[in-house]
């Protein structure tokens, strides 16, 4: 009986220590720039000036990316180094407005992130003078809403911004 309880205050200690060692890990931290193999420097090359900046979940996403990318076909490669080009182009506060415009997209429910995908292909859809329109009368209107207009993303980027769930949707053309 005494060995018994020996033998359960023994395992209780060691899996309270196991409990408490566990809690105090500290994350891993996830390689400089310099510490990236060349492959994996090449992959993300775009985020290069940005990489040591980039806090451990950033860059373990990155990574995940980069481990991804050679089983990738070849438009979907090109797609990821537009994106991590474009991303890099971004100021702090644009990246921030990405996030969480992203954020409250993941939490809209399955049918408003399908209206918000199927709004997005017709604007991609449209002619360049079309969507310049649309653009600037998007601006004028948040402008004068607002009273000042809002931070201006880098056409250089290769971002646009996305219409105001509120502004009319793009013109329908009868074939008639």
């Amino acid at each position: 009986m005494a060995r018994l309880s020996l033998a359960l205050l023994l395992a209780a200690k060691l899996m309270l220590t196991a409990v408490s060692t566990q809690a105090f890990v500290a994350p891993l931290s996830q390689p400089s720039w310099t510490e990236l193999s060349a492959d994996q420097q090449k992959i993300l090359a775009p985020l290069s000036n940005d990489w040591n900046e980039m806090d451990t979940f950033q860059r373990k996403k990155w990574l995940g990316v980069a481990q991804r990318y050679p089983h990738m076909a070849e438009e979907e490669k090109t797609r990821t180094q537009h994106h991590m080009t474009a991303w890099a182009k971004l100021t702090p506060e644009e990246r921030k407005l990405a996030r969480t415009k992203y954020k409250k997209l993941q939490k809209a429910s399955p049918e408003k992130r399908e209206a918000v995908k199927q709004k997005w292909e017709e604007y991609q859809s449209l002619p360049e003078d079309e969507k310049a329109r649309l653009k600037s009368e998007a601006e004028r209107k948040k402008k004068s809403a607002t009273g000042h207009s809002k931070l201006p993303i880098s056409k250089s980027a290769g971002i646009r911004p996305a219409q105001p769930s509120n502004s009319p949707s793009p013109p329908q053309h009868d074939n008639h």
